[in-house]
């Protein structure tokens, strides 16, 4: 199944994306899904959603012009993963990690994967990532390897959006990283069982429809099932939370000139298998 999250922004219903231009309105036979939210997942949300596909009452709307918003609605965290492809830890001068660089997104940074990324102001050097992204579905602890995808709702596409002066101003990427619009999430949260292979997806970017990145997650460093075990390890991962696994090379301020994101341009990022965004910088 493809979840998805439809309406005004603020105003998000849940949905199933049907791929034939319709989306179920899951509010609408089901009252007691609020959300696509911690308590959805905690409770066995998503094998409640394969019932309404069933339901001859199932009510439908027309995909066409409906704004989508986020997938996951008021994840607790958006945990990144940085430097996890050799290439791209190259290209920035970061020695190759021998254990996962973690960092984090402000939850206000989540951002439509449609809507417009705003620069903020005095904004000078801003580039894209993209990122597959893994939605936890229940309780993480202590988790082993060997169990961790027991623990996975499904997988999304993160642009990992960042003012890279501001990055590097103070030692910490925490505010470069989390300006307002600066996490384009989606379009779809999509269901393990229609992503068998975790380690042969492409993960690509576009600037005005220029390929940027053009990698693969076979050349990840730190697999999925390791980044659940490593960061559950006295990190309770909860319902609804994020896991962004890091980018392959060839990202815009990386380059040389540098293909920086500025007013009037368009960014694509894309998961084969998975979904495709497409933002407009105002």
């Amino acid at each position: 199944m493809k979840l998805c999250r439809f309406g005004e922004k603020g105003k998000e219903r849940p949905g199933i994306w049907m791929d034939d231009g319709r989306i179920l309105d899951v509010r609408a036979l089901a009252f007691h899904i609020e959300d696509f939210n911690d308590h959805f997942f905690e409770n066995n949300g998503v094998g409640q959603l394969q019932l309404l596909l069933e339901d001859p009452g199932a009510k439908y709307v027309e995909a066409a012009g409906v704004r989508l918003g986020p997938p996951v609605a008021r994840p607790s965290k958006i945990i990144c993963v940085g430097a996890n492809y050799a290439d791209h830890a190259k290209e920035f001068g970061h020695e190759i990690p021998t254990e996962p660089i973690l960092f984090s997104k402000a939850t206000s940074a989540l951002n439509g994967p449609f809507d417009p990324i705003q620069l903020p102001e005095g904004a000078k050097v801003v580039d894209g990532e993209a990122e597959l992204a893994v939605v936890i579905g229940r309780t993480a602890s202590w988790v082993r390897k060997a169990d961790a995808l027991d623990y996975v709702a499904g997988y999304t596409v993160l642009n990992d959006v960042t003012e890279r002066i501001v990055q590097k101003a103070n030692g910490q990427w925490f505010r470069g990283k989390g300006f307002d619009s600066f996490c384009p999430l989606g379009p779809f949260l999509v269901t393990p069982d229609e992503v068998p292979d975790l380690g042969n997806l492409h993960v690509w970017q576009k600037h005005n429809g220029v390929q940027l990145q053009d990698g693969n997650s076979t050349d990840m460093m730190f697999d999925v099932p390791f980044l659940i075990e490593y960061i559950s390890q006295g990190m309770a991962l909860n319902p609804g939370d994020i896991i962004a696994t890091g980018t392959p090379s060839g990202i815009g301020s990386a380059r040389n000139p540098q293909v920086l994101l500025k007013s009037g341009d368009v960014v694509e990022v894309g998961v084969d298998g998975v979904g495709a965004q497409r933002s407009d910088i105002v």
